[in-house]
């Protein structure tokens, strides 16, 4: 890698987990770098404290352009994916760019996919939910989801084959999408960070997802809540600690899903990712989706979590944690063992 390793510089699309991202790698000693789209460069200037050099482009369209991979390289930058990034630039356009990126890219071309997602579940041995192949199989409650990292906008509840049918025609008949039994119990999203130069695998923090207006709907008496159509669009994060005793299948399933990467994906996860899970009353995890990269929930422990302090007794959030693994692989001499 042709770069000045002194003068590394963390740098990401301005949406997400930016932020947090950006602030980590200052916390860490290392320049920073955010590509934001002109409407939003006022906002990100007010944090300048810990933004070093901003690349305003006017549509995320821009964020593969040779002129900006040009200046990413200038910068001695190294890419941090986050969920925004992979839906604006796309995991094809990823592929592409001569920037550095840390972590995995072949994971991303998974994420985009919901039957990639759950065939690499499946083959990590983790309880998924039952899933149906056609709208006609369906028999009881499922949920329809869209692929790629949409922050579940599209999603819907239906019973029927007909009312399967009719919610994508809502939807203009997308091809990438997934139909899954509705499983019954709390929602829990669990943070990782699988790390090469620790060689270990911590568990960062967890969140619940506060979704729009799937969680709106418990505020209004059940005589009315039951005419509208609950959606599910990601509107924010609530922190979640769970009971000791569950954390360990927590931990498990965070190997086998380590493993599974590194058997059939053709290269191991590394740095942060998520598992999705739903929690039923008789306390089993029930893994329904996972996240290749930071996830947003991380926001919610900007100070860092319960979790990171019992590895580093001092504030780690996921960005710093991200900007400590990449200044100490660069400090060993094994930085390209990190970035793709």
């Amino acid at each position: 890698m042709d770069y000045d390793l002194s003068k590394l510089t963390i740098a990401t699309v301005g949406s997400h987990t930016a932020l947090q991202i950006l602030h980590g790698a200052k916390k860490e000693g290392l320049r920073t770098a955010i590509i934001v789209r002109k409407d939003r460069y006022e906002f990100y200037r007010s944090f300048s404290h810990f933004i070093d050099s901003f690349i305003i482009v006017e549509s995320w369209h821009e964020v593969a352009s040779k002129e900006v991979e040009s200046e990413l390289l200038s910068l001695n930058a190294i890419l941090i994916p986050h969920g925004s990034f992979v839906e604006y630039v796309g995991p094809e356009n990823i592929m592409k760019m001569k920037v550095p990126m840390f972590g995995s890219k072949k994971i991303l071309e998974w994420e985009k996919y919901q039957d990639k997602k759950m065939e690499l579940l499946r083959k990590a041995g983790i309880r998924v939910p039952r899933e149906f192949k056609d709208p006609e199989e369906v028999d009881t409650l499922v949920i329809v989801k869209l692929g790629g990292a949409k922050g579940g906008k599209g999603y819907f509840i239906a019973s029927t084959p007909e009312e399967v049918r009719e919610g994508l025609k809502r939807l203009g008949n997308p091809d990438n999408y997934i139909i899954q039994e509705y499983v019954i119990g709390v929602p829990a999203y669990y943070h990782y960070f699988n790390s090469k130069v620790y060689n270990r695998l911590e568990i960062t923090g967890m969140d619940i997802r506060y979704e729009s207006n799937v969680d709106g709907l418990r505020r209004l008496p059940p005589q009315y809540a039951q005419k509208v159509k609950p959606t599910f669009t990601v509107v924010g994060n609530i922190p979640l600690v769970l009971r000791e005793s569950l954390l360990i299948k927590v931990y498990e399933y965070g190997k086998m899903f380590v493993e599974a990467t590194r058997k059939y994906v053709g290269e191991e996860i590394l740095g942060p990712f998520s598992l999705e899970s739903i929690i039923t009353d008789e306390g089993e995890i029930v893994v329904f989706e996972f996240s290749g990269r930071i996830v947003a929930g991380t926001n919610v422990y900007m100070n860092g979590g319960p979790y990171t302090y019992l590895y580093w007794d001092e504030p780690m959030s996921v960005g710093r944690r991200i900007a400590k693994e990449i200044r100490k692989a660069r400090d060993k001499g094994m930085l390209e063992r990190i970035l793709t």
